[in-house]
């Protein structure tokens, strides 16, 4: 598996325990890959905590990755000659159960023109819940559940970048499984992602991420609108007969109107990709709002 890092920012205290611990890894990895690809020396990230960096260093060296003795230069550990003479695999192990944790460690992959595949292993749930069980620490039944529920399995035809993956069932490993891994891991080594490689694909998961969010927003301020527009109706004495019709009508309206903004019908929920201040709901709930209005009105001012 070889799928986590992200955008290495500032790591605010509220954040949860195991998501502040992910993240300190990966700032970790980040340079350790900047150090690796550079030659440059390997320090700590600003951000990460001493223990979080020492048990990286400790794994890096248990790998044969880092000689035990330091720099004359006092700039970090040397590298050993394994490390930099021959192909060298990063495996990272964990659920990395949303598409959006793996891709930032492609975004790392791109960003240093380095490989990047994925194994992901398929296992039914009771099959989990068995093998939790068995664990000298099990998890609660809960969380295995929550995570089959979770758990985003890679998308080939959605996402480009996760062409390079391999779903297996993990109750039944062959060795027909084991040569697929090795053809894998070989086809990765051999086309390495490249930096000008400005994603058409994150390009539309952008857009689609917009969107979905401007859908969101559109349809709260158009429940709002309706409620608003359906005590304004009662307050105006509408029957309670016509009060059914009228908030028939109105879902119908809002239906519609979010389907379109579903389909792009509406460009104007696109601009956002072009302006960060743009605000795309703002700007096309005012057709619903106007169109409410005349529906209302028509009970209204009979």
């Amino acid at each position: 598996w070889v799928r986590g890092p992200s955008p290495l920012r500032c790591l605010p205290p509220q954040l949860p325990r195991w998501k502040r611990s992910r993240r300190e890894l990966l700032q970790c990895l980040e340079r350790f890959l900047r150090a690796l690809v550079t030659g440059g020396p390997l320090s700590a990230p600003a951000t990460a905590t001493q223990p979080a960096w020492e048990r990286f260093l400790a794994c890096c060296r248990g790998q044969g990755l880092l000689s035990s003795a330091e720099s004359h230069a006092g700039a970090g550990p040397y590298w050993t000659h394994a490390a930099a003479s021959r192909p060298l695999y990063l495996i990272l192990d964990d659920n990395f159960y949303y598409q959006s944790m793996r891709y930032e460690v492609y975004q790392l992959a791109r960003k240093y023109s380095l490989s990047f595949c994925q194994l992901f292993l398929e296992c039914p749930l009771e099959c989990c819940l068995q093998r939790n069980r068995l664990r000298s620490h099990p998890l609660p039944d809960q969380t295995i559940y929550l995570m089959a529920r979770k758990i985003e399995m890679p998308d080939l035809k959605k996402n480009a970048w996760e062409q390079n993956s391999l779903v297996l069932k993990s109750f039944d490993c062959t060795s027909e499984d084991n040569e697929q891994i090795i053809s894998l891991l070989a086809t990765a080594l051999e086309n390495p992602v490249k930096q000008n490689e400005e994603n058409t694909e994150q390009k539309e998961a952008d857009r689609a991420t917009c969107a979905a969010s401007t859908v969101h927003q559109a349809d709260q301020t158009c429940r709002r609108i309706i409620s608003q527009t359906m005590k304004d109706a009662k307050d105006k004495n509408v029957l309670p007969g016509e009060m059914k019709s009228l908030s028939e009508e109105l879902n119908k309206l809002k239906a519609e109107f979010l389907e379109d903004l579903r389909q792009g019908n509406n460009l104007k929920n696109q601009i956002c990709i072009q302006s960060q201040y743009f605000d795309p709901a703002t700007s096309v709930i005012s057709s619903f709002q106007h169109k409410a209005t005349n529906v209302v009105n028509k009970y209204i001012l009979k």
